[in-house]
């Protein structure tokens, strides 16, 4: 049994979290490693606990400002994990300070309510979409990385990420692929819940649309790489593209919705 938090306790949480994000931007590059490591899984733990407190809200809030603290969070926790793997990764400050307005954005725009759920398939759904959206953030972010690491081997400098452009690119396309995959699951997902909850109408809408439009473009990355070898300054456009897409997919929407017309969703 799930026993529903109230919005201060949740508050607290992002409050917590955002300040832990503040402090790894800000200071935390001159601490020890350990120091580091310890603020690092403590915020990663306090953001979980905050989302983990929104959706146990009553009634469930759903919005623009969750789905990019959810993608946040796995973007920094990924990377938070690779640092293990890779300790001469060196990007983490840029990306802790993306974190902190990210978690902070879900206070003021907290979402349309949903006081019930109209099928028990729609928290997969969300799920599916919110790990797309995560994995997409992260291949987004290794590509800005592989295109720093890629300019500055063009002008003779160090390299900005710390790993070799080709080790950069092949985490890139893991993630790409990942993306696609689980990107593929959410629109047959949504697809069956549009069959189920709504027979009559037309699954064709503008989020349906743009998500298709990512996942086409993912995927003719993902052929082109296969087949011809795409890389560089192509691959990293294609990659950006998609993450366009996908956050006008719901994202946009729901910020013109929420923010610019007031209205819920």
């Amino acid at each position: 049994m799930i026993v529903p938090v109230s919005p201060w306790w949740t508050a607290v949480l992002t409050w917590g979290a955002a300040a832990g994000y503040a402090a790894l931007a800000a200071g935390a590059a001159r601490a020890g490693r350990s120091v580091t490591r310890a603020l690092t899984v403590g915020t990663l733990l306090l953001h979980a606990l905050a989302l983990l407190a929104a959706f146990t809200e009553q009634p469930v809030r759903f919005g623009f400002a969750l789905m990019l603290s959810v993608t946040a969070w796995l973007v920094l926790a990924v990377y938070a994990v690779e640092t293990r793997l890779y300790p001469q990764l060196a990007t983490r400050w840029t990306l802790a300070g993306l974190g902190a307005p990210a978690v902070l954005l879900t206070l003021l725009f907290p979402g349309s309510a949903y006081p019930g759920l109209p099928s028990p398939w729609l928290p997969l759904h969300w799920a599916l979409g919110f790990a797309s959206y995560g994995l997409l953030g992260v291949a987004v972010a290794h590509g800005w990385m592989m295109q720093r690491t890629e300019a500055s081997l063009r002008r003779g400098a160090a390299t900005p990420a710390g790993l070799p452009l080709l080790a950069l690119e092949r985490l890139t396309f893991r993630f790409v692929a990942a993306a696609f995959v689980l990107l593929t699951l959410t629109l047959l997902a949504g697809w069956v819940l549009t069959a189920l909850l709504h027979p009559t109408a037309g699954w064709i809408t503008h989020k349906t649309v743009f998500t298709a439009l990512s996942w086409a473009v993912l995927g003719a990355l993902l052929w082109g790489r296969w087949r011809w070898g795409w890389r560089g300054r192509l691959a990293v456009r294609m990659l950006y593209a998609a993450g366009v897409l996908l956050l006008l997919a719901y994202v946009g929407s729901h910020f013109v919705l929420e923010v610019i017309l007031r209205r819920g969703v």
